[in-house]
């Protein structure tokens, strides 16, 4: 691949980048969106955060591991009860790391 190709690689890409992400900025009238589409987008960010931590909890060394051997699963497990009756954030957290340190301690 010669610089020239790299540099219109880099340029291309950058303008993808720009215009998908911008896209929405970019017309002089304001856009309105369908109340459909609006209330989907309200779970955008949960379903993205599911989407990067499920894989870590549900997976041990590349397979499937959904056993009360898998600290991390039951302190996933632990974390979603405890934001559900508290919706605190530093709780959740606490009560994670006390279910996985747990998990760790009794399974080891």
């Amino acid at each position: 691949m010669s610089e020239r190709e790299i540099w219109l690689s880099i340029l291309g890409i950058t303008l993808a980048t720009v215009l998908t992400r911008a896209g929405p900025l970019l017309p002089s009238r304001d856009l309105r969106l369908a109340p459909l589409i609006q209330s989907a987008l309200r779970y955008a960010p949960a379903c993205a955060l599911a989407a990067i931590v499920l894989p870590d909890l549900l997976l041990t060394g590349g397979t499937l591991d959904v056993s009360v051997a898998n600290p991390r699963l039951l302190a996933g497990i632990a974390a979603a009860a405890t934001c559900l009756f508290t919706r605190g954030t530093l709780s959740t957290i606490a009560a994670g790391m006390v279910a996985f340190w747990a998990a760790r301690w009794f399974t080891a």
